[in-house]
């Protein structure tokens, strides 16, 4: 590309400017014998990509690097070859097992808490219990995410249930034009959205309300974790829930709300190529402006 053709581009949720694009356009041709992950790390402390905490944002840059090379702006030194690792596949270990039932009210259980899954583990273990008991099976969260168990403290703690908050979808029409985003500013405040990606009550708990309960904890916990791991508050929370095997009951009762359904495609299908079924779209705002933060256009 010739010197002075550069535009300003969003890439991976930030803007560069002309004067940006050139430096990447630079730095790549000058450390072309670096690989892709050392050339991301070079660009993140050149431009002080980093995230709240101060941790370079080399995933998002890698991204940003392989979208300039499909625009032919940059060429990118070839992928080195590694080693592929079989992921091990979940067993179920006799933790996971059923429980004797528990039910009635969950009133009868309180104190019902959250427990933020952290150590080692913690994760196996409720991996082993998504994996066992949720219909879509145990997945791997990507970017920032945190699991969560629902637990009874009266008596001896028991396990209820689980809960995971991850990455926001793509694109979903009528989340965005109810936000009032556009293309670019969605792409700049997308990670100020957070998923509830799965949410389990475990097959023999049968508790009145437990599950509004979960998620009315849920919306009080999960800024404060998200400052805590992550370095800043997410401000709107959504889920999907698919009308075939569920209303929506807990997350109306809740008081998230309902905004309308998917286009029937994958959480991050950009291309519109997937077919998926269509799902309901909840949200539930974690502060009174939210609109306000999540329209405000980075500079």
């Amino acid at each position: 590309m010739k010197p002075g053709q550069s535009q300003p581009v969003v890439l991976s949720g930030r803007v560069f400017s002309a004067r940006e694009v050139e430096q990447l356009q630079e730095t790549v041709g000058v450390f072309s014998k670096l690989s892709r992950f050392e050339l991301a790390q070079t660009l993140c402390e050149h431009l002080g990509w980093v995230t709240a905490k101060g941790h370079y944002k080399v995933d998002a840059c890698l991204k940003a690097l392989r979208k300039l090379e499909q625009l032919g702006q940059i060429q990118l030194p070839r992928v080195q070859a590694c080693r592929v690792r079989q992921a091990k596949p979940l067993g179920w270990g006799e933790p996971t097992d059923p429980g004797q039932p528990v039910v009635g009210s969950v009133e009868d259980f309180e104190p019902v808490e959250l427990e933020a899954v952290e150590s080692s583990p913690q994760m196996k273990l409720w991996n082993q219990y998504l994996g066992r008991y949720h219909y879509l099976g145990y997945q791997r969260p990507f970017g920032a995410h945190q699991r969560y168990f629902i637990v009874s403290r009266k008596a001896e703690p028991r396990r209820l249930g689980c809960l995971l908050f991850a990455a926001s979808a793509w694109a979903v029409a009528v989340r965005d034009e109810w936000i009032g985003w556009s293309a670019t500013v969605r792409a700049q405040r997308l990670n100020w959205v957070v998923n509830n990606s799965r949410f389990l009550i475990f097959p023999w708990v049968r508790l009145a309300n437990l599950a509004s309960r979960a998620l009315a904890l849920a919306t009080r916990r999960v800024g404060l974790d998200w400052q805590r791991r992550y370095g800043y508050r997410p401000v709107l929370l959504e889920t999907f829930v698919d009308p075939q095997r569920y209303r929506g009951t807990c997350y109306q009762a809740a008081n998230w709300i309902r905004l309308g359904e998917t286009a029937g495609r994958g959480r991050l299908d950009r291309h519109k190529r997937y077919l998926s079924t269509r799902k309901l779209v909840y949200v539930y705002p974690l502060r009174p402006d939210f609109r306000r933060v999540l329209k405000r256009r980075c500079r």
